[in-house]
């Protein structure tokens, strides 16, 4: 649908700073490193970076007509097959640094698209992406069909270009009516698991953080699974929901999320609500964060925007600073940024964050420690004895894996040693159980007579 110039992968990175009194951005450098990170996650080869300080956007290329020109230069020096830049574009702005380069632009949410669409795995974040990028794509369409441009008087320069512009929209719009539709048909799926796990009462806990702080691979270790983990950005795209035994707590259930960026393209947002929707709906989310990394505590703060934007900043939180095997240690063998494994608690007791490095397994058995202080209180633990006309009982229990040690007695019951949540119990309390009394009965009371 739209005339683009040839592929390569030799690019020229554009990095306007914005210093006005209005912009309350990072700084250059740090915004610059990030974006270069995201480049090369892409796939691509930076040949050159232009940096343009400026106090606001301009019109017509967003940084200076001069600096407009030294990017064009750049691109005809090294050859370059497209110009990346950090911030995002008009419609007008990526055409007319397209006619001036003569080759590809692409905005800082092209480049996340295109990253996503690399990552996708499942069905459904295909979809995802897919539906992002025609939403995207759908405010830059005016600018394709350079050559059906609107009809023109005078003897052949009529042409079709308006009407061929309207079938673009046309057709534009019917995929993307056709992407929610599926999409709806994959969240409906979606919800008929989470009702499983609901069902199961099993606590979910969602990791959170800044793309490559380390989620995943704080998640294989914790369940011995080998999802993805790589030093790249958006290594993960796709979530995964695997069973995490506590020491004490009973079963719990992980789910590894996308990595956030600041500034995440709002077309994203809403095409992903259903993959986010895991950690709204999350009983506990472990914000990961990189503390070798030296803008941790500015991205740690771009991490609580996105979650707020989502609907998840009300969720119960606790910090985990990961990567301290990175931080420097002294000749003392004293970690001079302070992050030894160790839980810092608030000032009622309570765990606020837990230091430790996922890929050496330092302070895992302290945040194993956190989460049993977190949900062991949820859980019920007793000795209940079960008659033995009372077996769809016993049949529950077990399918929820709620025992932990039975015993039968000379009159044919059983005693039974539980470790299951309290909602369990509660829906146990339809069953009848012994002497009339039902399970939830017997569960909410010592049983005295236990072995």
């Amino acid at each position: 649908m739209i005339d683009r110039y040839e592929r390569g992968q030799r690019a020229v990175v554009l990095h306007p700073v914005l210093r006005g009194p209005n912009n309350h951005c990072r700084t250059g450098e740090e915004a610059l490193q990030e974006f270069t990170e995201l480049v090369r996650s892409a796939g691509a080869e930076i040949v050159a970076v232009v940096e343009a300080p400026r106090q606001r956007p301009d019109a017509k290329y967003f940084v200076g007509s001069g600096k407009a020109e030294q990017v064009a230069a750049a691109v005809a020096e090294h050859r370059a097959d497209l110009v990346l830049v950090s911030h995002t574009l008009s419609a007008v702005q990526e055409r007319n640094l397209e006619k001036l380069c003569r080759c590809r632009v692409h905005d800082r949410t092209a480049l996340i698209l295109d990253i996503f669409a690399q990552r996708a795995r499942t069905f459904e974040g295909k979809l995802q992406v897919e539906l992002a990028q025609l939403r995207h794509l759908a405010t830059r369409l005016v600018r394709g069909w350079t050559h059906l441009e609107r009809q023109k008087g005078g003897i052949g320069l009529r042409g079709p270009g308006e009407t061929q512009l309207e079938t673009d929209r046309r057709l534009l719009g019917k995929r993307i009516r056709q992407l929610r539709q599926r999409l709806e048909k994959v969240e409906r799926q979606r919800d008929q698991s989470r009702r499983s796990r609901v069902r199961s009462s099993h606590p979910l806990i969602a990791l959170v953080g800044y793309t490559n702080a380390g989620k995943s691979t704080l998640f294989n270790r914790l369940t011995t699974s080998d999802v993805v983990a790589k030093d790249q950005l958006f290594a993960t795209l796709d979530p995964t929901v695997r069973r995490l035994d506590g020491p004490g707590c009973g079963p719990l259930l992980l789910a590894d999320t996308v990595g956030f960026v600041s500034d995440l393209p709002h077309d994203l947002i809403a095409a992903f609500r259903s993959t986010l929707q895991e950690t709204r709906e999350a009983d506990l989310l472990l914000h990961v964060i990189d503390t070798a990394d030296p803008h941790h505590a500015q991205r740690e703060q771009d991490v609580l925007q996105v979650l707020e934007t989502i609907g998840a900043g009300s969720v119960p939180t606790l910090r985990v600073y990961n990567k301290i095997d990175k931080c420097g240690i002294d000749d003392g063998g004293i970690d001079k940024n302070g992050h030894l494994p160790e839980i810092r608690r608030a000032e009622n007791g309570a765990a606020s964050a837990v230091c430790l490095s996922a890929l050496t397994g330092e302070g895992m058995d302290l945040l194993l420690q956190v989460l049993d202080e977190q949900f062991a209180g949820q859980r019920l633990k007793r000795w209940i004895s079960v008659p033995g006309e009372a077996a769809k009982l016993r049949a529950q229990l077990f399918a929820w894996g709620a025992v932990e040690q039975e015993e039968v007695d000379d009159d044919g019951r059983w005693a039974i040693k539980v470790n299951l949540s309290r909602d369990q119990a509660r829906r146990l309390g339809r069953l009848a159980g012994a002497a009339g009394r039902t399970a939830r009965q017997q569960l909410l009371a010592e049983h005295s007579a236990g072995p």
